[in-house]
């Protein structure tokens, strides 16, 4: 057994650390997303037998009004939290100079990082509150009323997902921050000695160094703007009208409230599809980038 160890252990030594993760992987994301398509082809309402219906559950979800609107959504949600990649390399160019008092400002940005989205949509709710909120507090100075936000059809989605948008930024800056504390002196030096300065040496010697960290971050902000629930579980209960619902909630709804865990399984096999795509188009795009630069 040791000889085989011996002569075996420059890979066993990997698997075996790899292995629970592939497991916990397997059993937990695999299997419930292969289940999750299962049931999404039957009629359930999550206590009783399963009845096969097929695609009904997609067919009924391609004329649902609502689904749409949800996915209307997501989109919005994916736009604004774009936003979260360049701001967050801004703030992390910005709070990893060496500067007096630096220290105390970077803590101030890692607050978000550190609150629960739960706390977060709590303290947004108050912010947006027209009668006595922080945004009441700012029109008020000009003699004005905040309008109510939450309760607006139109700008309820963008609110919540502003809300949502600052620990991203957060967490955006500090994965770039870990790339800047990484980055290659030699480099750094070389650009110096050609001359490169300011907006030179950032977009020719530190931004190509920070593209794995800005793959990450992208690839991180897009997955959590599909995704989106607890906001606005928080929030709004995906009111007003559903105006403000996205997948995540509306499978949520079918499935605990509506008793259509077929149809909340349709809804969450979609969002995954989804994830999948833009998964597999980015790593695509980031692989011809990276031979093109070989």
């Amino acid at each position: 057994m040791s000889r085989f160890w011996r002569r075996n252990r420059h890979w066993l030594t990997p698997v075996l650390f790899l292995l629970p993760g592939l497991i916990l992987f397997g059993s937990v994301i695999l299997a419930a997303s292969v289940e999750t398509i299962w049931i999404s082809l039957h009629a359930w309402d999550g206590i009783g037998q399963k009845t096969w219906v097929g695609l009904a559950n997609y067919l009924e979800l391609a004329d649902d009004p609502q689904f749409y609107v949800s996915l209307k959504n997501n989109v919005i949600w994916l736009l604004i939290f774009m936003l979260a990649p360049p701001v967050g390399l801004a703030l992390a160019l910005i709070v990893n100079q060496q500067i007096r008092g630096m220290r105390i400002l970077k803590s101030l940005f890692f607050i978000p990082l550190v609150l629960a989205t739960v706390t977060v949509g709590v303290v947004f709710g108050w912010v947006y509150d027209p009668n006595f909120g922080l945004l009441q507090l700012f029109f008020g100075v000009f003699g004005s009323t905040a309008p109510a936000l939450l309760s607006d059809e139109n700008f309820v989605t963008f609110a919540v997902a502003a809300a949502g948008l600052w620990p991203q930024i957060a967490f955006c800056m500090v994965l770039f921050l870990a790339g800047l504390n990484n980055l290659n002196d030699d480099l750094i030096a070389a650009g110096r000695v050609d001359g490169a300065r300011g907006w030179r040496m950032l977009r020719h010697v530190v931004l190509p160094q920070l593209s794995q960290v800005g793959f990450i971050a992208i690839a991180v902000t897009v997955i959590g703007a599909l995704r989106s629930f607890d906001m606005v579980a928080v929030m709004t209960n995906g009111g007003p009208y559903g105006s403000s619902t996205v997948l995540a909630y509306q499978m949520y709804e079918e499935s605990i409230f509506s008793y259509r865990f077929g149809y909340g399984a349709a809804i969450a096999t979609v969002l995954f599809v989804i994830m999948i795509a833009f998964i597999a188009w980015y790593l695509h795009g980031l692989v011809k980038a990276e031979r093109s630069n070989a």
